[in-house]
């Protein structure tokens, strides 16, 4: 423990503004990946333990892509599409036949496939760990602002996630289909009554949430290393973020992703060796002040 460094830091503008970036890009990108799992299982009732795996296949076909075309916006975009893809066969083929079935059951499931994509990574594209680097076009001067750095990319990744966090929220809640989804998390069985494909709803969502996910590793892969397994930390901090925010709440999410990815820049400094257990006790805070989440609904 270093009070006396996180003193500093919250003496200093430079420190403040060059560790609220930090945050900002931590949450945001969580946000993405916790956005997508909230999603999934506000509708489909799913918790969806291979959503980390889905992250981890969007960076290294964002890598993959990369190489081949050494175009980062491909790659964002194969990232993407390629998840969205891959969970829309997961979804139809596999989540599909466990809907209602026991937790227990889904957890299996997921848990299989966790284990069958971390093997397949290794043999696709090897054990060790891989780094694509920075794109040429953010290879820029960074801005400063009161004293602190903040890296082109770093601005970049904010803009895009609060873009598409902000486009998420208008889909959800203005939109026809964003009407369909609401109502089939709350009375499935009616939105099939009155004649629409619940069937395609599910796996529409599905997929939605696998395109966040995989989203966030296309854009992540510039400034994280790559290796077989690395989902498995992001879906750790997701559930956290999903369960502080509230089970199913986009709203809550992005507010939970924002406050972990605060506690992480700025507990770094204050408390070096126990970043992880204070997450935990911020979850374990919240959920005592407020059982259901912050934006969560009771029961």
């Amino acid at each position: 423990m270093d009070l006396a460094a996180l003193t500093d830091c919250f003496s200093s503008a430079s420190c403040i503004v060059t560790q609220t970036t930090s945050g900002l890009i931590i949450g945001l990108l969580l946000f993405l990946v916790a956005a997508g799992l909230t999603l999934i299982f506000g509708v489909l009732k799913v918790v969806n333990f291979t959503h980390g795996s889905f992250y981890m296949l969007g960076a290294y076909f964002a890598y993959t892509v990369n190489n081949l075309t050494n175009s980062y916006a491909l790659a964002v975009l194969a990232a993407a599409i390629g998840v969205g893809l891959f969970a829309l066969f997961f979804e139809r083929f596999f989540i599909s036949r466990v809907y209602g079935a026991n937790v227990l059951m889904q957890l299996l499931v997921c848990y299989a496939f966790i284990l069958i994509l971390d093997d397949a990574v290794k043999i696709i594209w090897g054990p060790e760990f891989k780094s694509m680097g920075m794109p040429d076009i953010f290879q820029a001067p960074p801005f400063f602002v009161a004293g602190g750095i903040i890296p082109v990319f770093y601005l970049f990744l904010i803009i895009v996630t609060l873009f598409i966090a902000v486009g998420l929220w208008l889909i959800i809640a203005y939109t026809r289909f964003g009407t369909i989804v609401r109502a089939a998390a709350v009375n499935p069985s009616m939105v099939s009554a009155l004649g629409i494909n619940t069937g395609l709803i599910y796996a529409a969502v599905f997929a939605i949430g696998g395109m966040l996910a995989g989203l966030a590793g296309g854009l992540a892969v510039p400034v994280r290393s790559l290796t077989a397994g690395m989902g498995f930390s992001i879906l750790i901090e997701s559930f956290i973020v999903t369960v502080i925010g509230g089970m199913g709440s986009i709203a809550g999410a992005l507010i939970g992703s924002i406050l972990i990815g605060l506690v992480r820049a700025f507990g770094s400094i204050g408390f070096p060796l126990f970043v992880e257990g204070l997450m935990f006790a911020l979850m374990a805070i919240i959920l005592i002040l407020k059982p259901s989440g912050l934006l969560g609904k009771e029961g």
